[in-house]
């Protein structure tokens, strides 16, 4: 799949504010200050496309970026760590839920890990949760420049014991580096086969 447009159409902060379910949607979450938005800005090719924070918790809302006119990004807020208030998290968690399991035209969730620091508690419970909720989901590993190859592999073989414990199986892991473009064929190959 080639990205010919991208632009951002809206942020919504409940689900009766997104845009009408007229077109597929994958959704991106991962634990707050993952890479989300450097992720989006490397899948299109465009550096300001969404706006990325060294600051945790910056993405309050349901941010839906339209992709060649036919599909959407949807940028979820970050879970976990967040300079808010425990009620402000919890609202965000409430929408985010309410999304992920009433949105019509969600096909999956790209759950972003981030490899420098490997995967927490928090991103298998995360990952139990949709699981649970019958709710489709692929693994994005971002980060991976910021770490050694021993320690990537480290990573991965933990990773891939701790996931087949809890899954039953083996996960597919797109690697990806946002400052290097790596992966990014891979995941919008993936997109277009869900279209």
């Amino acid at each position: 799949m080639q990205i010919a447009s991208a632009q951002f159409i809206k942020s919504a902060s409940k689900l009766s504010e997104c845009p009408v379910a007229h077109f597929p949607e994958f959704a991106l979450v991962g634990r707050s200050n993952v890479g989300k938005s450097s992720l989006i800005n490397m899948l299109t090719q465009r550096k300001q496309l969404a706006k990325s924070s060294v600051t945790p918790g910056k993405t309050q809302l349901l941010n839906y970026f339209l992709i060649n006119e036919s599909r959407y990004l949807v940028d979820l807020p970050g879970y976990g760590y967040a300079k808010y208030s425990k009620s402000q998290r919890i609202d965000w968690m409430d929408t985010m839920q309410e999304y992920l399991n009433n949105r019509p035209t969600l096909k999956t969730v790209f759950l972003l890990i981030d490899w420098s620091i490997s995967a927490q508690d928090i991103d298998f419970d995360f990952m139990q949760v949709l699981a649970e909720d019958n709710i489709p989901f692929e693994i994005i590993v971002t980060k991976t420049d910021k770490t050694n190859q021993k320690e990537l592999h480290k990573n991965i073989t933990a990773f891939q014991k701790m996931y087949d414990k809890r899954f039953g199986q083996k996960p597919e892991l797109f690697m990806t580096s946002s400052t290097k473009g790596r992966g990014k064929d891979k995941i919008l190959e993936k997109i277009e086969k869900f279209l």
